[in-house]
């Protein structure tokens, strides 16, 4: 029954005998008086408790038997939403909203509690409306999924998208993504778009659209702020700065990563400070040099997956990179200790994948600092066998752009070449 989803036993006993359905909007005496949206609960709770949201946006577990009484004050009808007309107006400048999903685009359903990548470019966009006073936007759907679902065929899939709109009018894209990989898309976009001639805003929420506590109005706001006023090119992360509302931090593509599960201000520049700083109605650049791109815009949007990301740890599997060379994997990408070691135990296999042509990188597991394999006599011995240390590219980032090296050159000899190759400002100071 969807209104008792996860209800069982005594809790479903008690909401039968007090006429509450989920999605009631109820006030509870117990120690303290709640009011708030029955939840379902999942499958093999217990039945002991009922969920109410809060007007905060969080949930939270009520014992019956500490329950004094229940009011119901009204229930919630699921209605179909008319989507406003945004007017154009012919002063303001275009900005163009592409939306993949996750949880910026999504909103709960009170009706099964799930968090689903439900709500649309068109929703976004009329949901806040400072938008509307702020630039002329359009919007396009091009996926519906939570980032971890995406895979780097999606990437090539935005990136085309893109692509399309590179001689447009518009002054910026947005492009509205999932946070948990977040940082792979905008790595990727940031080696297939290079020279790209317009700047492309990747933003993302950490709390859905519909919560009080959402980030999202002021992640985009922040984000059309930035397209407009800014002459600067490249592909950006736009998130919150910290917990506070007041600064939203611009990161670049390819020098970012989620560092949080779940505050607001989970994203960070590695190496350095943000790129620049939103702080109201002021925009804040904190990098000495021009974002580094190819001057020319030629687009080269192949990917190749065949590589791998592996994180050293004491009694890692050699057998595990031979499976990978019988895989057909081109290129290993190396996540070592402090400057750029793995154990002794490996040294055979790396032999192995060097022989039979992989490129194998080295990056460090160290959140900041560069790969310095001549310091240590070990990180020589690697290098001799056919390790490519890579300064202080982030693991993630070194993954990405050996898929693009892959998917866009020809001669596999040649991707160390593109790997040590500054396309995109993935390389800090």
């Amino acid at each position: 029954m969807s209104e008792y989803r996860g209800y069982q036993g005594r809790s479903l006993e008690f909401l039968q005998k007090n006429n509450i359905k989920i999605g009631n909007k109820v006030k509870i005496f117990s120690d303290i008086v709640y009011e708030g949206i029955i939840m379902p609960r999942y499958e093999k709770s217990d039945s002991n408790h009922i969920t109410l949201k809060l007007k905060s946006g969080y949930n939270i577990g009520l014992e019956i038997d500490k329950i004094e009484k229940i009011e119901k004050l009204e229930s919630l009808e699921i209605k179909t939403e008319q989507k406003r007309q945004i007017e154009k107006k012919p002063n303001l400048e275009k900005i163009l909203l592409i939306s993949t999903g996750g949880t910026i685009a999504s909103k709960i359903d009170y009706r099964t509690g799930a968090v689903t990548p439900a709500l649309s470019p068109e929703e976004l966009n009329s949901s806040i409306p400072e938008l509307a006073e702020m630039a002329n936007i359009d919007t396009e759907l091009i996926l519906s999924e939570y980032s971890e679902n995406l895979q780097p065929k999606d990437w090539k899939r935005i990136a085309q998208k893109l692509d399309e709109y590179s001689n447009s009018d518009y002054k910026g894209i947005i492009v509205a993504h999932g946070t948990d990989t977040m940082h792979y898309t905008s790595a990727f976009l940031s080696f297939a778009l290079s020279g790209y001639p317009i700047p492309i805003a990747l933003v993302g929420s950490q709390r859905s659209s519909d919560r009080p506590s959402s980030d999202a109005a002021l992640n985009l706001i922040a984000a059309v702020k930035f397209l407009k006023e800014s002459d600067e090119k490249g592909v950006y992360v736009i998130m919150h700065n910290d917990e506070s509302d007041k600064t939203i931090a611009c990161h670049l593509g390819t020098r970012v990563r989620k560092n949080h599960t779940s505050k607001r201000g989970a994203f960070q520049t590695v190496g350095g400070n943000p790129g620049f700083l939103i702080v109201e109605n002021s925009i804040q650049k904190n990098i000495t040099k021009k974002f580094f791109q190819t001057e020319k815009y030629i687009p080269r949007i192949n990917v190749d997956s065949r590589v791998a990301l592996l994180k050293y740890y004491p009694g890692f599997d050699p057998r595990i990179v031979e499976n990978l060379i019988d895989l057909g994997h081109k290129a290993i990408i190396f996540e070592g200790t402090g400057l750029g070691h793995i154990g002794k135990n490996m040294y055979e296999v790396v032999k192995s994948a060097n022989q039979s042509g992989l490129f194998l990188g080295m990056t460090s597991q160290c959140i900041d600092g560069k790969v310095r394999m001549t310091v240590y006599e070990s990180g020589r011995d690697l290098m001799g066998m056919g390790i490519i240390p890579l300064g202080n590219l982030i693991p993630e980032v070194a993954l990405v752009k050996a898929m693009w090296a892959l998917g866009n050159t020809e001669d596999v000899s040649k991707i160390k070449e593109v790997m040590l190759q500054e396309i995109s400002s993935e390389y800090s100071n």
